[in-house]
């Protein structure tokens, strides 16, 4: 796709060229041009796409010029290592020399105030950052054109949802960029209160098949306890699920998992290196093969064995492993005849983990529904949250429009005496 479709000015041309891109992205071409026209977006792409490059030319469009005044665009990245990255990638493309400050999470802050005082166009920050800036006036909210959230996914799964949203809610009248791999309910929860009409813009291209892969189900899940409802209920058909290993991130998830299992499926459950001498388990995974009563056997990714997997006809991901490659090893489809079938859980947070190994294998997971009869379990806090709420509601629309409402029964009464009774009662009892 030619450059001349993003309608870049002569010097961003020139600037691009001598970077090295010879052609716009896909993702370039449907964003750019609602940066410049002010619509607030949220953008889709896996990584390498060119979402970074998509919002610094956007950026660098809409600005122009450098001008003597507080910072016009707030770009909020995960850490500091992806600060020095966007900064980096601005001064490649900066021609018409706008001023580019990166204020790293541990610096000192007065320093980076009086930095900022002096004249910037654009900051490049965490969001944590960004809000000790803003609460000490370093950032001007009337002033901020653009406001863009960077990987925000990751932002998510490092917790950063707080400063995000009061940001968000401080910086109303600028126009909101979201650039994200995956989209799920926590994140357009926090988006939802401070976005105008987004354009949702989403690029899903995948490459060329890489690998050939046993068949993958995905099952998405709302939380932790819904995988422990979900492994149970399918454990429990011990004539489809005969061998299944499960795969969990640490030894202490192994064992929680495997006393919830072993209540559902006595006898047939066991671990890898057991913690404790009575609980049922084995030194590798060929044991567990050559066994006939164990049906499932539960293994950590913290320990270290080598993974003989032919022959098992299930391979349960119930965490994701930090590494996708340790994941797409397990399912590379193996020399022999033998089938098998990978099954996934996978929460929100896991999602963005999901879309990088099927954009390294070509092939998107087939995702399932949940089945009937399985128990989902709500988050506590959100409901009563959401009962508070309801209450609030209730209680106002009870207040709104009425002058009076009913006296409690110790302050009601069913008489009313004349002022001569009154004078009388008075003059007895005095």
């Amino acid at each position: 796709m030619s450059l001349d479709k993003l309608k870049l000015s002569k010097p961003l041309a020139s600037a691009m060229i001598e970077a090295g891109f010879t052609s716009a992205r896909q993702i370039q071409e449907k964003v750019v041009s609602r940066i410049i026209g002010g619509q607030d977006v949220i953008a889709l792409a896996p990584e390498g796409s060119g979402k970074t490059t998509a919002y610094i030319i956007g950026i660098l469009l809409k600005l122009r010029y450098p001008i003597d005044e507080p910072p016009r665009a707030l770009v909020l990245v995960p850490n500091a290592e992806q600060i020095v990255e966007v900064v980096e990638q601005f001064q490649l493309l900066n021609k018409n020399k706008l001023v580019i400050h990166g204020c790293s999470p541990t610096g000192g802050i007065q320093s980076q105030i009086n930095a900022i005082a002096e004249g910037c166009d654009v900051v490049v920050t965490t969001p944590d950052r960004a809000k000790a800036l803003y609460m000490k006036a370093g950032i001007n909210a009337n002033k901020v054109q653009v406001m863009v959230i960077d990987n925000a996914d990751q932002m998510i799964k490092n917790g950063m949802q707080l400063p995000i949203y009061e940001l968000g809610r401080g910086f109303l009248k600028c126009q909101h960029l979201v650039f994200t791999e995956v989209m799920h309910d926590k994140l357009n929860n926090l988006l939802e209160p401070f976005m105008k009409l987004p354009a949702t813009i989403e690029v899903t291209d995948l490459p060329t098949p890489s690998v050939e892969t046993i068949e993958q189900i995905l099952y998405h899940v709302p939380n932790y306890k819904t995988k422990l409802n979900l492994i149970n209920l399918l454990m429990s058909d011990d004539e489809y699920f005969t061998k299944v290993i499960v795969f969990v991130n640490t030894r202490f998830t192994a064992q929680k998992l495997f006393k919830s299992l072993d209540k559902r499926i006595p006898g047939a459950v066991a671990l890898l290196k057991p913690m404790f001498f009575d609980i049922p388990g084995f030194k590798n995974i060929n044991d567990f093969k050559a066994d006939e009563k164990s049906r499932v056997f539960i293994v950590s990714n913290e320990d270290e064995v080598e993974e003989e997997l032919n022959g098992i006809p299930f391979i349960l991901h119930f965490d994701l492993p930090e590494e996708k490659k340790v994941f797409i090893n397990r399912v590379v489809k193996p020399a022999t005849d033998d089938e098998a079938i990978a099954l996934t859980f996978s929460t929100d947070i896991e999602l963005t983990l999901i879309n990088k190994i099927e954009q390294t294998v070509g092939k998107k997971m087939e995702l399932v529904d949940l089945p009937a009869g399985l128990i989902i379990e709500n988050n506590p806090n959100k409901e009563k949250a959401a009962q508070k709420k309801v209450q609030r509601k209730k209680e106002e629309e009870e207040f709104i429009g009425t002058a009076f409402h009913e006296k409690k029964a110790k302050n009601a009464k069913d008489y009313n005496f004349s002022s001569k009774e009154k004078a009388k009662m008075k003059y007895k009892y005095r």
